[in-house]
């Protein structure tokens, strides 16, 4: 190729300066920052909605939903229990604790009604008996034979945690400014490489 050819090339070519993939790449990176805390922060509000659909018994269902739509479709929203990660990041403390309430408090009333069979159940067995100092024993075995115990782990508190993995990329905002940014990048060293070699030919 002679410098004439060259010379022609390098006047189209040199309109197009390495700096203006430069600004675009400043640009992006920029607006990419802003946009991966605007959707943190959506995250959050969403994440706040469920705590208090929880505590307040509201639509907890609804907000889970939302929440876990919006994680697993946008850049930095992860809410998933990584390795260090004891417990997972949403939990529904408060559904869990009046679940566990309830309960109890239906063990309670069925061992209720069981000692009062029990003691109708030991009268008719003992009915002679006036001091009733032998019925306990009969009492005793007739409950402990049909009495069930409250126990939390009857309700398994894996159903009210949860995590949501977001992902690496997304196509919003966020997403498409970091191709920008990338691709501008990667054009701006072309162009740099492109102008450099051009300059040293038509020395």
């Amino acid at each position: 190729m002679n410098k004439r050819h060259l010379h022609h090339t390098w006047t189209k070519l040199r309109k197009i300066k390495p700096w203006y993939f430069l600004i675009i790449v400043v640009v992006a990176v920029i607006i990419s920052v802003f946009a991966l805390r605007a959707n943190n922060q959506e995250m959050i509000v969403l994440r706040e909605a469920v705590y208090t659909a929880d505590k307040d018994s509201g639509d907890i269902e609804g907000a889970l939903k939302t929440l876990q739509a919006y994680v697993t479709t946008h850049m930095n929203t992860n809410l998933s229990a990584g390795d260090n990660t004891v417990y997972p990041p949403v939990q529904l403390k408060y559904t869990y604790d009046r679940l566990v309430q309830a309960q109890s408090g239906k063990t309670a009333e069925q061992n209720q009604q069981i000692y009062t069979e029990a003691q109708k159940a030991c009268e008719q067995q003992n009915s002679t008996d006036v001091s009733g100092r032998n019925r306990i024993p009969c009492i005793q075995q007739y409950v402990q034979s049909r009495t069930t115990t409250s126990s939390t782990s009857a309700i398994p508190d894996a159903l009210y945690k949860f995590s949501f993995v977001s992902p690496r990329w997304s196509p919003d905002l966020a997403g498409w400014s970091i191709v920008v940014g990338i691709f501008s990048t990667i054009l701006f060293v072309i162009s740099f490489i492109v102008n450099r070699w051009f300059k040293r030919q038509l020395k």
